[in-house]
Order: C-alpha cells, then structure tokens, then sequence
C-alpha cells in the first residue's frame, strides 16, 4: 500500500464560480431524450433518493467495517447492532440501533484512489468512455424519473459553502437537470418577493420576461433556450414554497435528536425537502479526508453523522416514507488499512463500504466482506457501476429502459458489463 500525500485543501472545495454557474453555461444536451414513457412509468412509484455523501472518504473501519484487535484495526470497538450478529464501530452508537433498516456493502472495489478522478467515477456509475460527460446520480434520476407530483425541483443538493444552480452535474443530460444547491441550506437569494410588488406588478414583469425570452428563442434551438426558462419555473416553484426554509417550524426535540452541527441542521432540513416532494436530496459533508490524526478525526465527524443519521431513518420510517426513499450514504472512496506516520489513512478505494437503505433495497443485511486485516475484497468485489444498477432496479427503472439517447447514440446509464446485486435488492 502506497501511503498519499497529504490532500490540499481546494481538492475538496468548489470555486464561487463553480457554485454560481449560469445555467446559460452549461447548455443543453442536444437531441437527448429517454425511450418513451419512461418518465410516465417510473412516476407512478413517486419514488425518492437521498443521498449523503462525505466527501473525502469516510473510513469504513470506523464504521461498517470495523476490525478491532487487529494490526491495522485502531482503538475503536465493534459494537452489535439491532440485527443479530452484525457489528459496527462503537461511534456509530445510535446508527446501531437502526440497523434493522439497513444494507451495507462491505465488498466495494472501485480502483481510482484520487479525488479528482474518485469523485467523478463514484457520482456517474464508471460508465465506459464514450466521449461525452456523463450525469452524476441527481440528474440521471431527475432525467429519467422527472418531478415527483409536488411539481417541485427534482434535484435539490443541500451544502456547506455557497449555493447556486449547478449545471455541470447534468452533463449531456443539458443544464435543465442540474441542481439547485442550497448554500448552508439557506433559500437562494432573493426568493421573497420584495414588499414593495404587489402580485399583480409581479405577474405583468413576468408576462414581459416571458415575451423577452420568446424573442430570444426565436430562431435558436430550444434545446438551449429551455433550460434558462426553467431556472424561474423553479425559483416561482420554491417562492410558492417558502415555508421549506423556516427554521423556526423545526420543533426543539427534532433540533435536538439531529443536532446543532452543520450536518445535523442539514439531514432535518434533507428530510422536510423529502416531505415537500422532492426527487433527489443530496446532502454534502465536507473534511473527512483524514491523513492525519484520523482517530480524533472520526471521533469528531463520525459521532456527527452517526447522531441525525439514525434520526433521519427512524423518522423516515415512522412517516411511512422508509419504503418510497432510497437512502445512500457514501464517499469516493475508503481509507487505507495501514495507518501513516501522520497517524492517519490515506485513500483506498480497494476495499471499502457503501449503506443504503429503504425504496426496494433489502432490511438488516451486511453483503460481502473484506479479509481480516480489512486490507482487500474476500471473494466478489463490487464496482460503482454493479451499485447505478442496483439503485436503478429498486426505484423500478424497467431494464429495457435503462438507456440514454443522445443524438441518436444509445448510452447505458451505467456501465453496461456491470448489474444488479441481487443480495441487496428487496
């Protein structure tokens, strides 16, 4: 195992610019469509995903993962867990007790040990390269499975930092399926109506904006005029909505039972989204690339996520909505086994877990293992593109309907020599 350099602190922020990208920019996929009715197929089920995703690389020895008393197995204990002989890392106490609800796969295998390269490849399913930028999970979800029946936006991504419409995510797909993010999971700004419109001056502003944009449209192709119209469907869609961000709503049990921290705030506000009808939540959390001090570390961060974790899910669970939202929790990668002389584990996309739970995925089970030291896969690994397939099977994506048309080109939504883990699926 080759120990890392250190990671620099900008290979895990994006730019303002990035953040606050014109839709504009990013374009529109053109001729890019899915095979018909997909869309009309796949919204009977109003099925939702949440994916939270700790960016950086949690250490799956400190948590799914733990191998206590072993060379490379650190302080920490395993602990049991509501699901007779299955153990986890003593800081996930209270995830423990959820774990009934649960999947976990311990055999992953993804190979790119970079954030550049690691990110990309874990949020668009390793699809072979065929000479277009794939969509991250958000926007193929968005694209193939459209708004729910709220009408809200189809993809909203809670973060730290700043927020803005985020075209790139959509990649040919075209700007229309980017995400809207939420910066600090505050409303973008300006939502409210200044005081000072009344709603019938604001609906002849829009009537002008709407004859503006005709006249801009006019003799362009529309694949590249949509996507700005769009953007102020979804700005009146959450103006309409506005009580989404009222904080105060939020009851103190709720503030307590997730937390105070960053990521407790943005898992409660992740599961009111959720409740307003939302197709894909993701939520960001930042600094888990720990090569250093990684003990201390995750004492710190996994405790934070562990806490509205297990909230999240009992509170899915007990709103009946458990069933109809697909909950992912992963990084681009794991850490190493081998503990550096920063005293800490550098990247390891070798061996490492991915947890999901609810919409059409198996309660209480733990697929694959790694080896006793926790260093490699012990029998069948699993690649990003095995996991596209597994999702896209259990929100009910029909298998002859698992394909992207892009100006006439058939384009799997995953890597198309991967599929199902059938261990996993309900």
């Amino acid at each position: 195992m080759n120990q890392q350099q250190l990671c620099k602190p900008w290979e895990h922020r994006s730019s303002r610019r990035q953040m606050l990208g014109a839709t504009a920019a990013g374009g529109l996929g053109l001729g890019t469509f899915l095979q018909p009715c997909v869309a009309d197929e796949l919204a009977k089920n109003d099925k939702q995903v949440l994916l939270i995703w700790l960016d950086g690389g949690m250490s799956q020895l400190e948590s799914w993962d733990p191998k206590p008393n072993t060379e490379f197995g650190g302080p920490f204990r395993a602990i049991p867990t509501s699901v007779p002989g299955t153990h986890v890392c003593e800081l996930l106490q209270h995830t423990a007790k959820q774990m009934h609800h649960l999947a976990v796969l311990r055999s992953v295998c993804t190979q790119d040990n970079s954030h550049s390269a690691g990110v990309a490849r874990i949020n668009r399913g390793d699809p072979k390269n065929r000479g277009v930028d794939y969509p991250f999970l958000g926007s193929a979800v968005a694209k193939l499975m459209g708004p729910t029946s709220s009408g809200m936006p189809p993809y909203i991504w809670i973060k730290p930092y700043g927020g803005g419409f985020k075209a790139s995510d959509a990649g040919f797909l075209g700007a229309k399926y980017g995400a809207l993010a939420l910066g600090d999971g505050k409303p973008p700004d300006n939502l409210l109506l200044n005081k000072s419109i009344s709603l019938e001056e604001n609906e002849l502003r829009n009537e002008l904006r709407q004859k503006f944009n005709d006249r801009y449209a006019a003799g362009r192709r529309k694949e590249w005029t949509d996507a700005n119209s769009y953007v102020y469907e979804l700005a009146q869609k959450l103006m309409d909505r506005s009580d989404l961000f009222d904080e105060s709503s939020f009851t103190d049990k709720d503030r307590e039972r997730y937390g105070k921290h960053e990521l407790g705030r943005h898992l409660l506000l992740a599961r009111r989204t959720l409740e307003t009808g939302v197709r894909f939540v993701k939520v960001n959390s930042y600094h888990w690339d720990s090569h250093g001090d990684n003990f201390n570390a995750c004492d710190s961060l996994i405790r934070q996520f562990d806490q509205p974790f297990a909230a999240l899910i009992e509170d899915l669970h007990d709103r009946s909505m458990l069933d109809n939202v697909l909950v992912i929790v992963m990084s681009e990668f794991g850490r190493t086994p081998k503990i550096n002389s920063h005293v800490g584990r550098d990247h390891w996309p070798e061996a490492w877990s991915i947890a999901m739970a609810g919409a059409g995925i198996k309660k209480g089970v733990v697929v694959g293992k790694t080896n006793d030291q926790g260093t490699f896969v012990d029998g069948q690994p699993h690649d990003i593109g095995d996991l596209f397939h597994t999702w896209f099977k259990a929100m009910g994506v029909p298998p002859d309907k698992m394909e992207y048309i892009n100006r006439g080109q058939p384009l799997p939504v995953a890597h198309d020599e991967c599929g199902p883990i059938a261990e996993l699926l309900a």
